[in-house]
């Protein structure tokens, strides 16, 4: 198959007639690549059961795995669903369009193909203007995962598409970066309690301010066993994996530490020439909780989100110290073991290795340039080449609940807690 690419010059902009191909595509049952606000999705009809599978097949995806159907207006929601609970009326009102997706009890109209065989169809209305346009000259709600061979991590340009898709699929629509970085967050409004599926950019946060009580699925904290169908993407596979061996360091709670979980203590903390200090000490080192936290000028170290980091998992000094010391250390060693070794650090961390090929995420102090980098800096150490990856880790509150739980899951949850 020969995939054809076409480039939107301003998507703020959009010309339908940059667009009608691609729509004409998506109705005749075909598949085609376009941007969201989140990642790129790759579209097909969703009220088309051998569309589907085609997605499935494209992706390598199980097709136990649901997809998530695109609407371009809120009332393109009421045939596709049993019913809207009252919770889910509330969360489109303050989040669509956006990056939330809910899980609906189906309509008979809705396949069993898009849905992996649930009773249930994950819906979504995108902010982004070719996504939403697209959707509206097609006129059928497109299911659209994200844009990559399943398994590896989530496209955010339109070359990241073509690496996995050319010659797989009939279009990509090249629509330049996106923006947020990570996919949506995904909640089950089926249910009494409203429950977060899979986290994303509109936080547990945002969501209690709207709903008040919201509950979180244990398949965010945790792989799910062999015989549990996913209620939604992401869940149950490992996803978002680079090719190397990925592993995540993280401060360890009081609880690890008295359990026997690897840390550093005492002669290893980093004192002397490896301490992090004076110019290498920057936003990250001593972020504060709840009242503690400060804003505008008195500000410091990392805490430019409205709470401060939850006491479990939130960084002090020694913290950052001892992170960044096992991740030298861990680098090191395989290094000496004659592997190529890729670093995953910080703006502010930057300075503190010299070992390895050495990526910035982003600023530990913006959760938000952190998502926005994972997914292309996971897919530059595949370009490198690297036999594993090391990684600090971040804060699981706000966006940085998203975060973690994809580096999690790239990583098998594979994590060496400090």
């Amino acid at each position: 198959m020969e995939t054809k690419r076409i480039i939107i010059e301003d998507r703020n902009h959009i010309k339908d007639e940059e667009l009608k191909e691609a729509a004409r595509i998506l109705r005749s049952g075909g598949l085609v690549a376009f941007p969201t606000e989140t990642v790129y999705g790759l579209g097909g009809n969703a009220l088309d059961e051998d569309a589907a599978g085609k997605i499935y097949a494209a992706k390598g995806r199980p097709s136990d795995n649901p997809l998530i159907a695109h609407v371009s207006c809120m009332e393109e929601v009421a045939p596709l669903v049993k019913e809207i609970p009252e919770a889910g009326r509330k969360l489109m009102e303050a989040f669509w369009p956006g990056p939330l997706t809910m899980i609906f009890p189906k309509s008979e109209k809705v396949p069993y193909g898009t849905t992996g065989g649930l009773d249930t169809v994950a819906i979504r209305m995108p902010d982004d203007p070719v996504a939403n346009r697209l959707i509206a000259l097609a006129g059928v709600p497109v299911a659209a995962p994200s844009a990559n061979t399943s398994g590896r991590p989530s496209p955010t340009t339109a070359d990241h598409v073509w690496q996995d898709m050319n010659g797989r699929i009939d279009m990509i629509i090249d629509g330049g970066p996106v923006g947020i970085g990570v996919e949506s967050t995904i909640v089950d409004v089926s249910s009494a309690v409203p429950a977060v599926l899979r986290p994303g950019a509109i936080t547990m946060e945002m969501l209690e301010e709207v709903l008040g009580e919201v509950s979180v699925d244990p398949a965010i904290l945790g792989p799910l066993s062999a015989d549990v169908r996913p209620k939604a993407p992401g869940m149950k596979y490992k996803h978002y994996a680079p090719k190397a061996d990925l592993t995540l360091v993280e401060p360890g709670t009081g609880a690890d530490r008295e359990s026997g979980a690897e840390q550093v203590t005492g002669a290893e903390q980093v004192t002397g020439a490896e301490q992090v200090t004076g110019a290498e000490q920057k936003n990250g080192a001593g972020q504060k909780t709840g009242a503690e936290q400060k804003t505008g000028a008195e500000q410091k170290n990392g805490a430019d989100r409205n709470t401060g980091a939850d006491p479990e998992t939130g960084l002090d000094e020694t913290q950052l110290q001892a992170m960044i010391r096992k991740v030298r250390e861990l680098s090191r060693e395989k290094i000496e073991a004659g592997y190529k070794v890729g670093v995953i650090c910080t703006d502010e961390s930057r300075d503190c290795y010299t070992d390895g090929e050495v990526r910035s995420i982003g600023a530990r102090k913006s959760q938000a340039s952190v998502a926005h980098n994972l997914y292309a800096l996971l897919r530059e150490f595949d370009d490198l080449g690297v036999d594993y990856i090391f990684s600090e880790s971040f804060p699981k509150d706000h966006l940085g609940q998203a975060i973690m739980n994809r580096l999690s899951k790239a990583a098998g949850y594979k994590i060496v807690k400090v």
